[in-house]
């Protein structure tokens, strides 16, 4: 009888829900955006409800389809769960009723609160680093946290009266699909725990000192579990025909990818190319502290088994640029027109656009700065442009592997890719002749959403998954994937000029916001 395992794949603009079938192939999905609330410049809100209602539809629609292909609901035996992380979730325990619009990664209405909190340290913003593995800035749950119990009195006296329940969308999500006020599971994986900076990434349990340096009780946080593990069991009213199922895997977006891309083995990598962008590097079972910017974070977990580490680097703003251009500008008219623009010019004519809608994240960890387009002229047109928003991306890619290099000590020789903008084959070849490397894609592009059915699949024990992590990773290392190279057309003198007017467009960006 043949097998299936369903992925919830919640991303910052879009929910999705895809089927696999056993060996990992891709059967059938659906996918809706949903909202986003933009109350002040600098701030990104979803509502919870928008988020939950997304994903709902979105199992309701693929399993229609999949039911039209001659499929059997029956034969599917569980779900995975993948989302964006970061984004602070805050509800009543006795309503199951969110208390405030969920707070986004992206958001930087914080900057207040990580200046207080740095100033608090001797440590400045490394204060609580070397227990959770990550600076304090504006990106991650807890200052978002913080600021929604100054600034909220609904979730301030949920959280003194002990009725408050906080998580990132992941828990929300589980909490919602087992049950809600009945019985939900509050539950959570060690990827997303380890973006709140509130969990140790050596215990891989919550922090006391963490807890108490952001003014937050225990008793409002989700449960930790491995990734691949039994989260719960679905019990939602809108979903009879997946009542019993269980949720069996669990993992933050890019660590989703992570595992999806197949990345098992010390020093291999990945880069994701979404609305932001975000390169991992496995470093194993050893947790290594950055010394160049990046973030220190857990790269997956499953059940019986150690946890494996990663170096993260973070771009704020990558397919969101281009849907900048869309929207904002109205320079194209769909996204995909942007590789026809980009591709009309030979080079990027001196444009550099430094892509800072909402700060600059790694390497250089400033989120007051603001975009900006330099080198503009009367030679420039659209097609300059199109290039510029391409290569911002590749540039702050470059950046990132450099500082992964130095921390690793194992320079990267080959770049795996997935995400939106990862479909585009001139970004692709403009990354590798940006990076020097050859930018691998795999011809199963549906990575994070992999990585979601993966942990499950290998809790279930069921297809290409069975007998558990190491015998499926064993396997892997004897099969063949096939992968599109993109291989570096320019030479080391060319690289070195473009990155260089970069870094001066860089220099003059963290100057203007100085």
């Amino acid at each position: 009888m043949p097998s299936f395992v369903g992925a919830i794949d919640n991303g910052t603009t879009s929910s999705r829900f895809l089927i696999f079938d056993d060996k990992g192939g891709l059967v059938i999905g659906h996918q809706l955006e949903y909202r986003q609330i933009f109350p002040h410049p600098g701030w990104v809100e979803q509502d919870p409800m928008d988020i939950l209602n997304s994903v709902v539809s979105c199992i309701d629609e693929a399993l229609r389809k999949f039911g039209m292909q001659g499929h059997k609901i029956k034969d599917l035996k569980g779900i995975g769960i993948t989302n964006q992380r970061e984004t602070a979730v805050v509800w009543d325990r006795t309503t199951g009723q969110p208390l405030h619009n969920a707070v986004v990664w992206s958001d930087t209405r914080t900057t207040d609160v990580v200046h207080r909190l740095s100033e608090s340290s001797d440590k400045g913003s490394d204060a609580v680093k070397a227990i959770c593995g990550l600076p304090l800035t504006t990106y991650f749950s807890a200052v978002k946290l913080r600021w929604l119990l100054e600034n909220s009195s609904d979730v301030k006296n949920a959280h003194e009266n002990g009725n408050l329940m906080f998580g990132t969308v992941d828990s929300w999500l589980i909490y919602n699909l087992t049950g809600g006020v009945h019985g939900g599971a509050h539950v959570t994986d060690v990827t997303n725990a380890s973006r709140t900076m509130l969990m140790d990434i050596q215990t891989l349990q919550w922090s006391d000192k963490c807890l108490e340096f952001f003014g937050v009780h225990a008793n409002i946080l989700p449960e930790i579990k491995p990734s691949s593990s039994l989260f719960g069991k679905i019990k939602c009213s809108q979903l009879e025909d997946l009542q019993g199922l269980p949720i069996a895997g669990c993992l933050g977006d890019q660590q989703a990818a992570l595992v999806g891309q197949r990345c098992f083995h010390v020093g291999e990598a990945k880069n994701t190319y979404g609305t932001g962008c975000f390169m991992v590097f496995n470093t194993g079972n050893e947790i290594i502290p950055s010394s160049n910017g990046l973030l220190t974070t857990v790269g997956y977990q499953f059940e019986g088994e150690p946890a494996a580490y990663a170096l993260e680097g973070s771009i704020a703003v990558a397919g969101s640029a281009v849907k900048w251009l869309r929207d904002n500008m109205g320079i194209i008219k769909s996204t995909e027109e942007i590789n026809d623009l980009a591709a009309g010019v030979k080079d990027n004519g001196g444009v550099v656009f430094v892509t800072a809608f909402s700060g600059l994240f790694a390497p250089y960890w400033r989120p007051d700065v603001r975009g900006s387009i330099l080198g503009l002229s009367q030679h420039t047109t659209k097609h300059h442009l199109a290039r510029a928003t391409l290569e911002a991306t590749c540039f702050q890619t470059r950046a990132i592997l450099d500082a992964m290099n130095s921390d690793s000590g194992k320079p990267l020789k080959a770049l795996r890719v997935d995400g939106g903008l990862s479909n585009s084959d001139i970004c692709m070849q403009l990354q590798a002749d940006i990076l020097g490397i050859e930018v691998s894609r795999p011809q199963m592009r549906e990575s994070t959403a992999l990585g979601a059915a993966t942990a499950a699949g290998v809790h279930l024990n069921i297809g290409m998954w069975e007998g558990g992590f190491k015998a499926f990773t064993e396997r892997l290392s004897e099969s063949k994937e096939v992968l599109q190279r993109f291989t570096p057309k320019t030479t080391e003198k060319e690289r070195e000029e473009q990155y260089q007017l970069w870094q001066r467009a860089i220099e003059q960006s963290l100057s203007l916001s100085s």
